[in-house]
């Protein structure tokens, strides 16, 4: 397989702010009817991205898959391009240096070339880079590359704490990020990487909320993170209690930041942790591995109010109650955790969360393991959105994955579709109907002729919500490795209303 190789160093991810434009609109005269038109959904028109340094283990090997799916409406320009994240303070003139030295090259500064750019959309590209010296990328994209835009970072570690496979999907900067699942526990070894895609500084506050509460801590506030740069924070170095659950908050006071952990665990390796999606009083966790030898629920509450759960699994036959976990109680402002066993018994299987009385906002995510004895192997899944109208799992090689589909609701019917090949192939497509209160696992379609990787988009055809999960998998000398993104919409489109009368001119 042809892949770029890339040069890379240490940092974190993120993927960013979606933007759509409408114009304002008036009535032709005084008394005409004042109301706009019914929203239309329209392509985003740009996309901003952040992924993380993938590992410090000289033993990384990292692969890279940049993929936009291909969307009606945009027209035939724009581009999508992935730089190292501290290119343009390199090209910066050092202290003392004057600007427009001749420095023997050349008159003018010269930012580096793009390390990751696709050519067209619906055809994935992709790149490799080894060892531990890997920067964080941030990229844009925009035009026909902006909806749907969708990077997977996946990486191989032979040896050491945290091996076996660890991926993440590329995510939004924001300004707040909840991660349950952390932990300062004696054999983990977890950061929690921030990353800045702007032009100015960003601060932010990384709290600690364990089994008793907010851990004290002085040295999380404040943390400044320079323009177009990376800051890990090794979560022990915040705290000086060990604690095997934690619920890590990120608040940013000023600007944004692309936020991920990195849970690295000296004997049941390790993977990244993405956010869960935003506090809510019903979550669903999709894609829990059938094998799945251990399973950890961890929760949060934030604020005051105590939540008490409903636990179901969502499993092929339809939503149980796991013997002897009816329900989890949640104080308020303090991590629960709740250790579920196999829960799935052979089974596919989504935990689904909800409230058994009044609804409290809650975050979650779970930690599932795989193997036995020293071939244990770690992965996390948080709660997570909805596939919506469209998600994107990019990565994918034709062997070794699973997607997972749960309908938790009503029934639902959903297209999935294999793109083409990075190398070569034609794109396939499946519709599968997704019954209520099941989970289906599904060995992906791949594309006709396949050479390469390939990327799948699940778009929901009728019916309830659907949530997805996409688990990869490799053999690592008997290590059942192994790592889970789950499918959140890909917000490709903005709700813009239609306007009678365009008064853009009016605005001087």
């Amino acid at each position: 397989m042809n892949r770029t190789t890339l040069s890379l160093i240490a940092g974190t991810t993120a993927l960013a702010a979606v933007t759509g434009f409408a114009a304002l609109s008036a009535p032709d005269a005084p008394g005409a009817d004042t109301a706009a038109k019914a929203a239309a959904q329209l392509p985003v028109e740009r996309t901003s991205l952040l992924c993380p340094a993938p590992s410090t283990s000289d033993l990384a090997e990292t692969s890279y898959t940049s993929f936009t799916p291909v969307t009606k409406g945009t027209g035939s320009g724009g581009k999508a391009e992935l730089r190292e994240a501290d290119e343009e303070s390199a090209d910066a003139p050092a202290d003392g240096e004057a600007e427009g030295k001749d420095d023997g090259k050349s008159g003018e500064d010269k930012p580096a070339k793009p390390v990751l750019t696709p050519k067209e959309p619906g055809k994935p590209v992709t790149g490799d880079s080894s060892g531990g010296d890997a920067p964080p990328l941030v990229g844009t994209a925009d035009g026909r590359f902006a909806p749907g835009w969708t990077v997977q970072e996946t990486t191989e570690v032979a040896a050491g704490t945290g091996r076996g496979l660890q991926g993440v999907n590329c995510t939004a900067p924001d300004t707040d990020f909840w991660f349950p699942g952390a932990s300062t526990d004696a054999d983990r070894t977890d950061y929690v990487h921030l990353t800045n895609p702007d032009d100015s500084a960003a601060v932010a506050d990384i709290e600690l909320y364990g089994k008793d509460g907010a851990l004290k801590s002085a040295v999380g506030e404040g943390i400044t993170v320079p323009p177009h740069s990376s800051e890990p924070v090794l979560l022990s170095t915040l705290t000086t209690e060990r604690q095997t659950n934690l619920t890590v908050h990120v608040n940013v006071r000023s600007g944004r930041v692309g936020a991920a952990v990195q849970a690295l665990d000296d004997k049941l390796g390790g993977d990244w942790l993405a956010a869960s999606t935003d506090p809510s009083g019903s979550l669903v966790l999709p894609g829990i591995p059938k094998d799945a030898t251990s399973v950890r629920l961890v929760a949060l509450a934030p604020g005051d109010s105590d939540a008490d759960l409903k636990v179901r699994l969502a499993s092929p036959s339809g939503l149980i109650t796991p013997a002897g976990h009816e329900t989890v109680h949640v104080k308020g402002g303090m991590t629960a955790a709740v250790d579920l066993g196999d829960v799935t018994r052979g089974e596919a299987g989504s935990l689904v969360l909800t409230p058994t009385d009044r609804s409290v906002p809650v975050v979650a995510a779970l930690r599932v393991v795989r193997g036995k004895g020293d071939k244990q192997e770690t992965a996390f899944i948080p709660a997570t959105r909805p596939v919506g109208t469209r998600a994107t799992s990019a990565d994918n090689s034709g062997k070794g994955g699973t997607l997972s589909l749960t309908a938790p609701g009503a029934a639902a019917t959903v297209k999935v579709t294999a793109s083409a090949g990075s190398e070569g192939g034609t794109p396939v497509s499946k519709t599968y109907t997704i019954k209520a209160g099941t989970t289906q696992d599904i060995e992906p379609p791949a594309p006709g002729g396949l050479k390469g990787t390939y990327a799948l988009t699940v778009e929901t055809v009728s019916g309830g919500p659907v949530y997805g999960a996409r688990t990869l998998t490799a053999s690592e000398g008997g290590l059942p490795a192994f790592t889970v993104q789950t499918l959140p919409d890909d917000r490709g489109t903005v709700a813009v209303p239609e306007a009678d009368e365009d008064l853009s001119v009016l605005q001087k």
